[in-house]
């Protein structure tokens, strides 16, 4: 079968397969690692696939179309999202009228809204694959009949039907992503070393934090860890093809949970030199093993992304962020910087019960900790999750249809409004702790002072560039709103 997955463009630098699916604030891209590990599964079948990277590459909608009527599949494949899937819809009705293909979505949104969705993409959407798609859309493609497909969604008539669910699938049977269809220079990102690739070393997360859509959605609550040596494979793989790269990032939320399988991944590396050749970075939790540090260090673990998330313990609770405590975040965030270690911090503003006064101790202890870099944005409330269910049972969702998870401009906004802290409030302090923590003299200084390469000085104009772009764009958006004529 011939297979055509387009990641869709929707406005200039959207980012679609992030945690939020939106314009960053940072103006980084991410690698579709998730989409290409499909594509593989694909290829190794013997079916025809093509890969469109529409959204990072920013292309518009006429040269996507171009590209899909000519390649002429009989399956289209779109990455959907909350905010875009209107427009993904759109696409998908362009392209079926120009090739009569069928067509699938599959992602967070279409998993939790699958009825909204056919509704809105009657005549349009064929399928719609559920949670973990690779061996889903598999099956589809090798042409099983639609009913016996688990994980699939489909229509009957007018009659929504919901194949049972695919179990989670061993991860350890997947082949390494094709990124033989991606250029890793379409993804930039101030904060890695340019170009880099993305690695998933496992799925799935053994927490329960009530905001985060992949557990909840497509991974479940357990993490399934890839071995040691496939781990590092894939690294020597990457670095085959594309000798380019300056680092690798592992994306896995939870990299450092097992800390046995950290200990066997740095020592692969060592052991094959790999350290020598290129730096690694990856996402931690601060309950993390701290004995786990050194080794990582030893092994060229550059930067750690670090999910921090609040100032008070009370905001970490409410938000179920299980066994962690802002003391433990200093602790990690000292041990961590003793070690050599560069450190992003990821912060929130609009947790369940957030003041003004919480909100600015989140943005005070971020200011107090010794990162180099960091996030802050409104908390995310997406369809299918905890968050997203209580918030709407209790009146805190502000939004009329799916347009609204962006502000007219593309960027991110937050969609919780509480009695005492308004969804403006929680966006203005987004705004004061960027502004807080960036334009400091000190932390000026101190992010001038470790540019060591050209390459550290491009990542940092990026960056004050991205920076400046947010804020200037937001400010034209405010005067434009203010004055309409």
């Amino acid at each position: 079968m011939k297979v055509a997955i387009l990641n869709p463009s929707y406005g200039d630098n959207f980012v679609r397969v992030a945690r939020w699916a939106a314009r960053s604030r940072g103006r980084v891209q991410r690698h579709p690692e998730y989409l290409l590990t499909a594509a593989q599964v694909l290829l190794d079948r013997g079916h025809e696939v093509i890969f469109v990277e529409a959204a990072a590459r920013n292309l518009p909608l006429e040269e996507s179309l171009r590209i899909i009527n000519d390649f002429k599949p009989d399956l289209l494949l779109i990455h959907a999202t909350t905010p875009s899937i209107y427009a993904d819809i759109k696409q998908a009705a362009q392209i079926k009228r120009l090739t009569g293909c069928k067509t699938a979505f599959a992602g967070q949104h279409v998993t939790a809204e699958a009825q909204d969705t056919f509704t809105i993409g009657a005549g349009v959407v064929d399928y719609i694959l559920r949670a973990e798609y690779d061996l889903t859309l598999r099956d589809l493609a090798d042409g099983r009949p639609i009913p016996d497909i688990a994980g699939l969604a489909w229509r009957n008539g007018d009659q929504l039907v919901n194949n049972p669910d695919r179990p989670l699938l061993d991860v350890t049977s997947l082949p390494f992503p094709a990124w033989q269809l991606i250029k890793p220079e379409w993804y930039p990102d101030a904060g890695k070393r340019y170009p880099f690739l993305t690695l998933m070393t496992g799925r799935g997360c053994n927490n329960a934090c009530s905001f985060c859509r992949d557990p909840q959605l497509m991974y479940g609550h357990h993490l399934r860890n890839r071995t040691a040596l496939q781990v590092v494979d894939e690294m020597a793989y990457g670095l085959k093809l594309f000798p380019q790269i300056r680092e690798i990032m592992f994306e896995t939320d939870t990299f450092g949970a097992d800390p046995e399988h950290v200990r066997q991944v740095c020592a692969e590396i060592m052991r094959r030199g790999i350290h020598k050749k290129i730096s690694w970075s990856c996402n931690m939790r601060v309950n993390t093993d701290l004995k786990i540090l050194p080794v990582m260090r030893q092994s060229n673990c550059r930067m750690l992304m670090v999910g921090f998330e609040f100032g008070t313990n009370e905001a970490l609770r409410s938000i179920r962020k299980g066994g962690v405590s802002i003391e433990m975040g200093r602790t990690f965030a000292n041990t961590a910087h003793k070690l050599g270690f560069t450190i992003h911090g990821c912060f929130m503003v609009g947790a369940p019960g957030e003041t003004r006064a919480s909100a600015r101790t989140t943005i005070d202890y971020a200011k107090s900790l010794p990162l180099d870099t960091m996030q802050i944005t409104g908390i995310a409330t997406y369809p299918g999750t905890a968050l997203y269910k209580w918030a709407k049972e209790n009146g805190h969702i502000q939004a009329k249809d799916w347009n609204d998870w962006l502000t007219p401009e593309g960027e991110q906004r937050t969609l919780v409004s509480y009695p005492q802290f308004s969804a403006q409030d929680i966006n203005r302090y987004v705004d004061i702790g960027l502004k807080e923590f960036y334009l400091r003299p000190g932390q000026i200084l101190k992010m001038l002072f470790t540019i060591r390469s050209i390459g550290d000085l491009l990542r940092k104009a990026y960056g004050f560039g991205a920076f400046l772009d947010y804020f200037l764009k937001k400010a034209l958006g405010q005067k434009k709103t203010a004055d309409p004529s």
